[in-house]
C-alpha cells in the first residue's frame, strides 16, 4: 500500500471541518432560498402551519437520531484507534438494525398522534396534514444517520455533507413545486393553508429518501482499509470482539444521555411555540394573527439566528471522534490545546456574527425579506442574535463532555435551560407590553443558563479551565470593533445612498475588513488554532511571512 494513500486522523479532522462547513453553508443557503419565496407563496399563515409541522418533526428527529450517530462515531473511532477493525464492522451492523427500529416507531407515533398534536396541543386544526406528510422522513433519516455515524467515526465527512445537500435540494426543488401546485389546486378550499403546507413539507420527505439511496451506494463502495492503515496491528483481524449485547448496551448508554440533552431544547422550542400561540390568543389575537406572528418570527428571526452556527457545528461534530481518539492515545498536552483552540475558533466565529446581527438587525432582514413585519422582526432579532455566542459555546462544551464520556452532564444543563426558557416565555409573552418580545429574551436567558452549567461541568469533571483571555476577551474586543464599524458605516452611507441593500452589504464588508485587522491586532488567533483549520499550516506560514503572526 502506498503511504500517500493512507488517511491520517489529524488531516481528516481539518478536512472534515471544511467539508461539513461547505455543506452546511450550502444547506443554509438552500434553506433561505426556500423560505424567502415560500413565505411569499404560503403567506405568514401558511408558514405558521409549515413551521409547526417542521418543529414537531425536528423534535422527534432529535429524539431518534441525536444520540445514536455520536455514539456510533465515538465507538467506531475508539475501536479503530485500538486497531480492532472487526469490532468496527459489528458496531456498524448492530447500529443499523437499532436505527431502523427506532425510525419505524417514531414514524408510527407521529402518524397516530398527528390529530391530537394538531387539535389539542398546538390548537391549529389542519396541522395534522403536514405531520403525516413528514412522518416517513423519520424512518429514512434514522437509517441515514446509522450510515453517517459510521462514516463520522472514520472522520470521512463527505457522505454526510453530500447527503445533507441532497435533502435540502429535495426540500427546495420538490417542495417549491408542490407548494405552487397546492396553492393553485386547493385555492377554493377552506383548508388551503394547512394542505399547501403539507404538500410543501413533502418535498423534505422525498429529499431524504433520495439522500438515503446515495448513502447506501457510498457505504457499499467505501474502502475502510485506507482509513484503518494508520492503526493496523498484527492482530487487528483476530482481536476479540464485544458481543452484540455489549455493543448494544454501549450504544444505549452513550446515546440516551446525548439524545435527552439534544432533544430537550428541540422539545422546548416546540413547547415555546405552543406557549406563544396560547398566550397571544389569550391577549385577544385571532388564530390567523397568531399564525402570522409565529410565521414572521420563525421565518425571519429564527432563520438568521440559525445561520452562524452553521460554521460552528462542523467543528463540534468533528471534535468528538477526534478528541475520543486522542484520549485513547493519552496525549494530555495535545488534548488541552485542541479544546482551547476549538473554543477560541468558536468565539472568533460567533461573536462578530452575534454583535453584527444585533446592531444591523433591520437592514439584514431587509436583504432577504419584504418590508412586511420587518420592524417587529428586527426588534426580535436584535435580542435573539446575542444568544448566538452561547449556542457556539454550548456546541463546543457539549462535544468536550461527550468525548470524555460525560454524556449525562449536558442533560442537567439542558433541563436547567429548558426550565428558564419555559418559565420566562410563560411570564413575559402574557404581558401586553412585551408579547412576542418575550420569546427572544427567554431564548437568550435559556442558552446563557445552559452554557454556564456546561462550563461548570467541564471545569469540575474534565479538569479543564479555558484560557479566558485568549478564548473570550481578545475575540470580544475584535468583534466590538467590527460591530461598531458595521453600524458606523451604515449610518454614514445611508445619508448619501438611498439603496439600503447596497449600503448594508458595504457595511458588512467594512465590518469584515475591520474584524480581520483586529484579530491580528489583538493576537486573537494562535498557531494551535491554525492546525484545526483546513490548509492551516500553509496559511500560518504565509501569515508569519507577512508578520501578522509569530
Amino acid at each position: 500500500m502506498k503511504n500517500n494513500s493512507v488517511k491520517k486522523t489529524a488531516n481528516l479532522f481539518a478536512s472534515g471541518v471544511l467539508i461539513l462547513t461547505i455543506a452546511n453553508l450550502i444547506v443554509k443557503i438552500i434553506g433561505v432560498m426556500l423560505k424567502v419565496p415560500l413565505s411569499g407563496i404560503l403567506g405568514n399563515e401558511g408558514m405558521g402551519y409549515y413551521n409547526g409541522s417542521y418543529e414537531v418533526y425536528v423534535w422527534l428527529y432529535m429524539v431518534s437520531t441525536a444520540g445514536l450517530p455520536v455514539a456510533i462515531a465515538m465507538m467506531v473511532s475508539e475501536s479503530k484507534a485500538r486497531g480492532n477493525f472487526r469490532e468496527v464492522k459489528k458496531i456498524a451492523k448492530v447500529s443499523l438494525i437499532v436505527f431502523t427500529v427506532v425510525g419505524f416507531v417514531c414514524m408510527s407515533l407521529l402518524m397516530l398522534l398527528s390529530g391530537v398534536i394538531s387539535d389539542k396541543i398546538y390548537n391549529l386544526p389542519g396541522l395534522q396534514y403536514g405531520l403525516c406528510a413528514i412522518a416517513p422522513t423519520l424512518l429514512f433519516i434514522c437509517i441515514s444517520c446509522a450510515i453517517r455515524g459510521y462514516f463520522q467515526g472514520y472522520q470521512y465527512m463527505t457522505p454526510t455533507a453530500i447527503s445533507e445537500v441532497i435533502e435540502s435540494l429535495g426540500k427546495l426543488l420538490i417542495g417549491m413545486a408542490l407548494a405552487y401546485f397546492a396553492m393553485d389546486r386547493f385555492a377554493d378550499s377552506d383548508k388551503l393553508y394547512p394542505i399547501s403546507a403539507a404538500f410543501t413539507i413533502l418535498g423534505l420527505t422525498l429529499g431524504v429518501a433520495l439522500s438515503l439511496i446515495y448513502l447506501f451506494i457510498k457505504r457499499v463502495t467505501f474502502k475502510e482499509e485506507l482509513y484503518n492503515a494508520e492503526f493496523l496491528r498484527s492482530d487487528s483481524y483476530t482481536m476479540p470482539v464485544r458481543s452484540t449485547k455489549k455493543i448494544l448496551k454501549s450504544l444505549v448508554l452513550i446515546a440516551i444521555p446525548i439524545t435527552i440533552s439534544s432533544s430537550v431544547m428541540s422539545f422546548t422550542t416546540m413547547l415555546d411555540s405552543i406557549i406563544i400561540s396560547n398566550k397571544l390568543q389569550g391577549l385577544g389575537l385571532t388564530k390567523a394573527e397568531v399564525s402570522e406572528t409565529i410565521g414572521y418570527f420563525k421565518t425571519q428571526v429564527v432563520t438568521f439566528f440559525n445561520l452562524p452556527p452553521v460554521l460552528i457545528y462542523p467543528i463540534s461534530g468533528s471534535l468528538v471522534p477526534y478528541l475520543s481518539s486522542l484520549l485513547v492515545e493519552g496525549d494530555k498536552v495535545k488534548i488541552k490545546n485542541l479544546m482551547n483552540s476549538a473554543l477560541r475558533v468558536a468565539s472568533l466565529i460567533a461573536l462578530p456574527c452575534a454583535l453584527g446581527m444585533s446592531v444591523l438587525s433591520g437592514p439584514i432582514i431587509k436583504l432577504l425579506f419584504s418590508a412586511t413585519y420587518v420592524e417587529k422582526a428586527a426588534q426580535l432579532l436584535s435580542i435573539q442574535a446575542l444568544a448566538v455566542v452561547f449556542v457556539a459555546m454550548l456546541a463546543m462544551t457539549t462535544s468536550i463532555l461527550q468525548a470524555h464520556k460525560l454524556e449525562r452532564k449536558p442533560i442537567y444543563s439542558m433541563f436547567a435551560g429548558a426550565v428558564v426558557k419555559i418559565a420566562t416565555s410563560w411570564l413575559l409573552i402574557g404581558i401586553p407590553e412585551i408579547q412576542i418580545l418575550g420569546a427572544p429574551i427567554s431564548t437568550f436567558l435559556s442558552y446563557l443558563t445552559i452554557v454556564l452549567c456546561n462550563f461548570y461541568f467541564v471545569a469540575k469533571y474534565v479538569k479543564f479551565i479555558p484560557d479566558f483571555k485568549g478564548v473570550f476577551i481578545r475575540p470580544l474586543l475584535a468583534a466590538v470593533l467590527s460591530a461598531a464599524a458595521a453600524l458606523g458605516t451604515f449610518k454614514l452611507l445611508i445619508m448619501f445612498i438611498s439603496a439600503e441593500k447596497i449600503v448594508t452589504v458595504i457595511a458588512i464588508l467594512a465590518a469584515a475588513v475591520v474584524y480581520l485587522g483586529a484579530i491580528f491586532l489583538f493576537k486573537a488567533l494562535t498557531k494551535e488554532d491554525m492546525a484545526i483549520i483546513p490548509k492551516g499550516d500553509k496559511l500560518y506560514a504565509k501569515l508569519v511571512k507577512l508578520k501578522l503572526m509569530k
